[in-house]
């Protein structure tokens, strides 16, 4: 069988299946990788302001 079927053994339909690639490519190409740059600089600023609080790491002046 060269089509996808779902659970219940109905074939799925063409537009569906193009609608579920045109999903995929919109979240790996544009929304991953922007959360992926915003979850990185959020920790790098999460780790800035602490630094900026308690000072930067070291042994003890």
């Amino acid at each position: 069988m060269t089509s996808s079927t779902t659970e219940e053994g109905a074939v799925q339909a063409p537009a569906n299946r193009r609608r579920e690639l045109i999903a995929f490519i919109i979240l790996a190409v544009l929304i991953w990788p922007f959360v992926a740059v915003a979850v990185v600089g959020g920790y790098g600023f999460l780790v800035w302001m602490f630094q900026i609080i308690f000072g930067p790491p070291g042994p003890p002046a």
